[in-house]
């Protein structure tokens, strides 16, 4: 079974800094995208930023020169490297893999984690 396990989410204070990880397990081949989006109480979830197998990069403008996106692609694994945090950042966080494909199966599926909490005091 594929899933996607996030970590790394919490209580920081504004300012802070927070590191998440996400984590693709089982038999997977390739996965072309994988991102973070978020969301906050009474508002749709949002593009935060994402990384191709490439290496390219796409972030929301509210985060960007504070959030870096990485990618492991060896071990599937993406991070959110979250910098000068602001109270608007407090979200559920959610891990997101684009065009995955299982080994042995020719179709490309999307995928989300469960989510993890990210919580900014003022």
């Amino acid at each position: 079974q594929v899933q996607l396990v996030e970590s790394g989410g919490g209580l920081v204070q504004a300012g802070g800094s927070l590191r998440l990880s996400c984590a693709a397990s089982g038999t997977i081949f390739s996965i072309n995208a994988m991102g973070w989006y978020r969301q906050a109480p009474g508002r749709p979830r949002e593009l935060v930023a994402s990384v191709t197998s490439g290496g390219g990069t796409n972030y929301a403008d509210s985060v960007k020169r504070r959030f870096t996106i990485s990618r492991d692609n060896a071990n599937n694994t993406v991070y959110l490297q979250m910098n000068s945090l602001k109270p608007d950042d407090t979200a559920v966080y959610y891990c997101n893999a684009d065009g995955l494909r299982r080994r042995f199966y020719s179709y490309y599926e999307n995928l989300w984690g469960k989510g993890t909490l990210v919580t900014v005091s003022s």
